[in-house]
């Protein structure tokens, strides 16, 4: 049986906010059906799929990843910077 990491039980707060959306038919029932499949219900299968899926977008525009010469631009910059214009 597959099983689904609950990041939300850790959160020490009521589950007061709530979220609405609009789907098509065949959307919530494929919902339904992993969520079944993972024993869980279909609010704890959103919001742990959403919520991971949310940390990586985040941690994505958080960082800037270089290229090495990128990288070697960047400290010859702060190495010799040019000099200032008027």
């Amino acid at each position: 049986m597959l099983s689904i990491n609950d990041i939300t039980a850790n959160i020490d707060e009521p589950r007061t906010a709530r979220m609405e959306q609009r789907t098509k038919p065949r959307v919530k029932a494929q919902i339904q059906q992993a969520a079944a499949l993972l024993g869980v219900d279909d609010t704890t299968s959103i919001t742990c799929v959403a919520l991971e899926r949310t940390h990586a977008i985040i941690a994505d525009h958080q960082r800037t990843v270089l290229t090495a010469e990128d990288r070697e631009s960047i400290l010859a910059a702060l190495d010799f910077p040019p000099a200032p214009t008027e």
